[in-house]
C-alpha cells in the first residue's frame, strides 16, 4: 500500500469518478430535438435520417483509424453531416459545434458532482492533479465548468484531443510529461479498471479504483 504523502501528482478520470452522468444517445427524442434545431441553422435532416447518419459516419471514422484505441471529434461528424443536408450556405465547422453541444443537451439526462471526489480535490489542493478523459472537449469541458471542476485541475487531456483514448499508454505518457513527474510519483484516479487501474499500474503509477479513494483519502 502506498503512502499519500509519497505522491507527487494525481491524475483523475472524469465520468463515473468526479461527475455522475446518464445520457440517452439512442432515444428518439435527443435526435428530434436536434433535428428542429437545425431547421432553424438551414439544415434540413428529419431525425431517423440524423440518428442514422450520426452512428454510420462514427462508425466509418472509427473503422478506418489505424489507432488499437481510436477516438473521434463529435464536432466534425456533425459538421459533415450538416454540410451534406445544408438549404443555405454557412460555417459548417461552428455549426458542428454548435450542433454537438445541442446533442448533448438533448441527450442529457443527469448532471451533477460526486461530493466526496470534489471532497478529494480540496483535500489535496497543493497536490498537482491532471483530468485524463475519454470525452469530447467540445461539450465535456462546459461541463467541468459549468460544474466548478476544471479550475482544479492543472492540466486537462481529452480524447477527442488526440484522436485516440484510454488505454493507449500514450495518453497516460502526455498526462506524466505535463505534470513532470515519474510514474511512482503519480496516483491515477478512476472508476473503469481496465482505463483507470490497469493502464496506469503497467506503466508503474499507483492506482486506485475512485470508491476505493473515497474510503482511503477522506479518512
Amino acid at each position: 500500500m502506498f503512502e499519500i504523502s509519497e505522491i507527487k501528482g494525481m491524475i483523475f478520470d472524469c465520468y463515473g469518478t468526479l461527475i455522475d452522468i446518464d445520457t440517452d444517445e439512442n432515444d428518439y427524442y435527443t435526435y428530434d430535438t436536434v433535428s428542429k434545431w437545425l431547421k432553424y441553422k438551414g439544415v434540413k435532416i428529419d431525425p431517423d435520417s440524423l440518428k442514422s447518419e450520426y452512428n454510420s459516419k462514427i462508425r466509418d471514422k472509427m473503422e478506418a483509424s489505424k489507432e488499437q484505441h481510436p477516438d473521434i471529434r463529435v464536432e466534425e461528424i456533425f459538421a459533415d453531416i450538416c454540410g451534406e443536408n445544408a438549404i443555405w450556405k454557412s460555417d459548417t465547422m461552428y455549426l458542428g459545434i454548435e450542433t454537438s453541444k445541442v446533442f448533448r443537451s438533448a441527450s442529457l439526462r443527469r448532471l451533477h458532482p460526486f461530493r466526496e471526489s470534489i471532497a478529494i480535490l480540496n483535500k489535496y489542493d497543493n497536490v498537482p492533479k491532471c483530468l485524463v478523459s475519454n470525452g469530447q472537449r467540445v461539450f465535456s469541458e462546459k461541463e467541468l465548468r459549468f460544474l466548478g471542476l476544471y479550475e482544479f485541475f492543472d492540466h486537462v487531456i481529452f480524447s477527442s484531443d488526440l484522436r485516440y483514448k484510454k488505454p493507449d499508454p500514450r495518453i497516460f505518457k502526455i498526462a506524466l510529461d505535463r505534470l513532470n513527474l515519474k510514474p511512482g510519483e503519480v496516483l491515477s484516479i478512476g472508476d473503469t479498471v481496465e482505463n483507470d487501474i490497469i493502464a496506469p499500474q503497467e506503466m508503474g503509477m499507483q492506482a486506485m479504483h475512485i470508491h476505493d479513494a473515497w474510503r482511503a483519502l477522506l479518512d
